[in-house]
């Protein structure tokens, strides 16, 4: 298969399409951040690139906590909305979206109730990359609306995570079909193999 090259440039399909939470000023401000993922599990760390001018940032500058708040496929037009809105004008983005807020453990990080899955973390590191400035939070703690539960664990399904994908769609989808079960599907090939 021929292979094009495209330069150098962020093309990672899909990328989450978080909501990432900070009170600024007492008020609770959210924006729309795909570039974010898993970085440890113990201590649970998770990583979120932000532009330094952001509003957002200037909150968890301020607190040194903030929220990652994962939005459902029916939270789309609310996800955007928060990408296309800056904190710094007159809009009241939580009022906009209707949006109910609570804190957890840390009192300060506000979570999103309609998200189906909210993160509370603690800032640890913050690395400036040029653009953007990695920031590196340890989760305190996770909250999931019982509805997402299945057997006592969440469930993917029903929290129809919300989905980014640039490239020559730039738009938001959801998880698709189930391909085959995780640490299993490749058994046959290690069995051939070994």
């Amino acid at each position: 298969m021929k292979k094009i090259a495209l330069g150098p440039q962020t093309l990672i399909y899909p990328m989450p399409a978080f909501l990432i939470g900070a009170n600024v000023g007492e008020k609770p401000n959210f924006m729309t951040a795909a570039w974010s993922g898993i970085a440890a599990s113990t201590p649970p760390m998770i990583t979120v690139a932000l532009q330094p001018h952001r509003y957002t940032m200037k909150g968890i500058r301020e607190n040194g906590v903030f929220s990652v708040n994962v939005a459902s496929a029916e939270l789309a037009a609310e996800t955007d909305y928060c990408g296309l809105v800056s904190g710094t004008t007159k809009a009241d983005k939580v009022k906009a979206c209707n949006f109910t807020i609570f804190y957890g453990e840390l009192k300060n990080a506000p979570l999103i109730e309609q998200c189906p899955v909210n993160l509370e973390c603690k800032v640890v590191h913050t690395l400036a990359l040029g653009s953007h400035t990695l920031v590196v939070g340890q989760i305190e703690e996770v909250y999931v609306s019982e509805d997402c539960m299945t057997d006592g664990e969440p469930d993917q399904t029903k929290i129809d995570p919300l989905l980014y994908v640039t490239g020559a769609n730039k738009a938001y989808f959801r998880i698709g079909e189930k391909i085959g079960p995780a640490f299993k599907i490749g058994m046959e090939i290690k069995k051939s193999k070994h």
